[in-house]
């Protein structure tokens, strides 16, 4: 096997871990000889991707996989890959769409595509809301591990409330996500703004963490219900998942 290739699944398997790891385990978990792991963790270490902590024996992401990070943020491919997406997804629905992503209790929005002759909506680009009271926010709330929900939204007072919808407390929360997972997609009726109705469905990464959620919105008055509206979304994410990487991870 290639060394770029054992030298990559190594950065990635210690970025979905929760601290740094022993040698020994990445090694295991891999399926690579110890002594080729080492010899990658040292050069990656010269390269300061990877910190070693001698006390602990163990390994983690240093200050130049941190940089990489930084570098993705400012090249927003995740906004660029997801346009021509929600702009054919506009065209397909005829109603306008969004992509957002989870930004602690929020979702922040980094695409719109408006539709002609439809309302003007507050998800503009860089805007945030509450995720609980969204479509894109329930969709990807729902694809977090239950232990992740619990930590955002402990108790009644992490609850924000724009116009008296919505759940108010994190048992109502809990039921709400159960039924996103039941269907594969949320939905958003009047809790952002009275009048509107959205439909969710979220964007998965090679992990499997929602990376992003793609939303459609239609004014209540039009009469459109959900699941004539849900295929036009889920393959907007099918194809915006296929464009990120997903399929191609063993």
């Amino acid at each position: 096997m290639p060394a770029a290739d054992q030298t990559l699944r190594i950065l990635s398997y210690l970025a979905r871990q929760r601290g740094p790891v022993p040698a020994r385990t990445i090694a295991t978990a891999l399926e690579l000889p110890r002594s080729t792991v080492y010899h990658l963790l040292a050069a990656l270490q010269e390269h300061q991707f990877v910190v070693h902590l001698p006390e602990e024996r163990r390994w983690g992401l240093g200050i130049a996989a941190f940089e990489l990070a930084g570098g993705y943020s400012r090249q927003e491919p995740l906004a660029r890959l997801g346009r021509p997406v929600l702009a054919d997804l506009v065209d397909r629905a005829g109603e306008s769409a969004h992509l957002a992503v989870m930004h602690g209790r929020d979702v922040l929005y980094i695409v719109e595509e408006r539709a002609p002759r439809r309302p003007a909506l507050v998800t503009d680009v860089g805007v945030r809301l509450p995720s609980h009271l969204t479509a894109t926010g329930r969709a990807m709330l729902a694809a977090l591990p239950r232990e992740q929900v619990r930590a955002l939204f402990p108790d009644a007072a992490a609850f924000a409330d724009r116009t008296g919808r919505g759940p108010q407390r994190p048992g109502e929360l809990r039921e709400l996500l159960r039924s996103v997972r039941e269907r594969g997609y949320a939905t958003e009726d009047g809790e952002v703004t009275l009048g509107l109705r959205s439909i969710g469905v979220v964007v998965r990464d090679h992990a499997g963490w929602p990376a992003a959620a793609i939303a459609v919105t239609w004014p209540e008055e039009s009469d459109r219900a959900p699941d004539d509206l849900a295929a036009a979304p889920t393959t907007a994410a099918a194809e915006l998942e296929r464009r990120i990487g997903r399929a191609r991870v063993r």
